[in-house]
């Protein structure tokens, strides 16, 4: 993706912000794709009270010292990064031209709400915080699609399980 593409984009993003009549004409365009079989819950095992809660989300944060996502690629990127909850707020950054960061380069919390979490855990509500979050770069279409659920999706799933995460919380951008 050349330079003005993601210049374009990133534009877009602002407008879409700024301006609800632009956003509207862009959510009624928007086609999703169909799926078939079953959503795949599962109830927790354990109450909330008790579980480990890890954050997934597809904001396009990640740390610094990390590989940005690509946004070169009109498909998007289908990877993702592993987030330190203890330090992330210290050392990001958003790679994501799809949508305005003002707000979250103020407060990632609206990204990535680990503070809010961190209170309901203070007060008992949650269990536990995992150590390690997941980020993605929301955008991933075409072939980067397959890439995404027979790949990337399976390894964020191993992990989460290595972790023994009973609860996911996903935050779209």
């Amino acid at each position: 993706m050349s330079f003005y593409s993601r210049t374009k984009n990133r534009l877009l993003a602002l407008a879409t912000t700024r301006f609800p009549v632009v956003a509207r004409r862009f959510a009624a365009a928007y086609q999703p794709q169909e799926t078939t079989g079953a959503i795949p819950w599962t109830r927790p095992a354990s109450p909330l009270s008790q579980a480990k809660l890890a954050l997934v989300t597809t904001a396009g944060i990640h740390h610094r010292d990390q590989l940005p996502f690509d946004m070169r690629d009109k498909n998007g990127d289908p990877s993702f990064r592993e987030i330190r909850g203890r330090d992330i707020f210290n050392d990001f950054q958003i790679t994501h031209d799809y949508y305005d960061h003002s707000d979250a380069r103020k407060d990632p919390n609206i990204i990535l709400p680990l503070d809010r979490l961190r209170e309901l855990v203070a007060e008992g509500l949650i269990g536990s915080l995992a150590e390690i979050h997941y980020a993605f770069m929301g955008h991933i279409d075409g072939e980067h699609i397959k890439t995404f659920v027979g790949g990337s999706a399976q390894l964020l799933i191993k992990s989460l399980q290595a972790q023994e995460v009973d609860i996911v919380l996903l935050t779209p951008a």
